[in-house]
């Protein structure tokens, strides 16, 4: 199989008979050694001390004690930070439970880049046996920002930090840069828009970002994510779920719906409680889907044998934030699951 993803730090971890992730000495040492956290030319004696000892034995105890005779308090707030993380990861023995228990949590402060990182690389995970391009460029949805954009009616959606990059010197790097510090401006450039056909360009770059693809409903690509979204769900409870896009809700007996970011599930709360949405809103709408279980007990008896409707929607920038959690924690399970 293509390899993707390579400094995920996926190879830094075991596989557990479930199939889970399991956190290893040599994945925790990954941590310490972020440009955050590794000593610099002003780094003091004990911050080096520190740091060494960990590189060591990255799994042991570090006191706040210790934390705050750091000389540096940038140091000092960045290791409190990845310390609370590392305990995380230890006291969960796995990826998947420590990203589960997060969200459990009612008062998690665990960056959001520690999170996005956790989401790719549990979803490297789950498709380790894929050959299938599209979906693991799909799959970037679920960690990495998106703007979308209208382009001769297709619904486009491409790496935001990357659109940032290109945007900034028109994809030419520090040529590009050059040319617009002139005040010049160079030729647009263009991303690759994936599909079925083009899609084995993405093992080219895999780990560039540098790749669209279209979110038409009923699309390719819309596909994609459904099976994507369904191994998600699978790889965490072991529960076979139907996803497919649809159009809109014409149900008298909604019982349940999901949002994939923020704005969706507003919309979908408004639209549950009858509310007519306006113009601006309804543009903001990307996708709509219907969910379904296999096995219906798993499912709490007043929701059982109705559809699970979810969202997506871009904010006012146009920008995606997919939030992969609530398939997880919003799910209506009864109370065996």
């Amino acid at each position: 199989m293509p390899e993707f993803w390579l400094d995920s730090g996926y190879r830094l971890l075991d596989r557990t008979m479930e199939g889970e992730l399991e956190v290893t000495d040599d994945f925790l040492r990954a941590y310490f050694m972020r440009p955050e956290i590794e000593p610099v030319g002003e780094s003091c004696d004990v911050e080096r001390t520190l740091h060494e000892s960990l590189m060591i034995e990255p799994r042991r105890d570090v006191s706040p004690e210790k934390i705050e005779a750091l000389a540096d308090p940038d140091a000092q707030d960045n290791y409190r930070v990845l310390i609370e993380f590392r305990n995380k990861l230890i006291e969960a023995g796995t990826l998947e439970k420590c990203y589960i228990t997060i969200f459990q949590s009612p008062n998690t402060q665990t960056p959001p880049l520690f999170i996005n990182q956790l989401v790719q690389i549990i979803l490297r995970n789950i498709l380790d046996d894929s050959s299938d391009a599209l979906k693991v460029k799909i799959a970037e949805i679920f960690f990495r920002e998106q703007k979308i954009s209208l382009n001769d009616g297709n619904v486009l959606a491409a790496d935001a930090e990357t659109i940032n990059i290109l945007s900034e010197n028109s994809g030419f790097g520090a040529l590009g840069q050059l040319i617009v510090e002139a005040g010049a401006t160079p030729r647009t450039m263009e991303m690759d828009v994936l599909d079925r056909e083009n899609s084995d360009i993405y093992w080219e770059r895999p780990g560039q970002f540098d790749t669209a693809v279209s979110l038409n409903n009923n699309g390719e690509a819309i596909d994609a994510l459904c099976r994507v979204m369904e191994g998600w769900i699978f790889h965490f409870y072991k529960a076979n779920a139907n996803i497919q896009p649809m159009s809109e809700i014409n149900d008298d007996k909604w019982k349940w719906h999901i949002g994939l970011d923020a704005v969706s599930t507003q919309i979908l709360n408004e639209l549950y409680s009858g509310e007519v949405l306006d113009e601006i809103t309804q543009r903001k709408f990307l996708g709509l889907f219907k969910m379904e279980f296999e096995d219906q007990e798993l499912i709490r008896p007043d929701i059982a044998g109705r559809p699970i409707y979810l969202g997506m929607a871009v904010n006012e920038d146009n920008i995606l934030r997919f939030k992969p959690q609530n398939l997880l924690t919003n799910l209506p399970f009864s109370d065996s699951v």
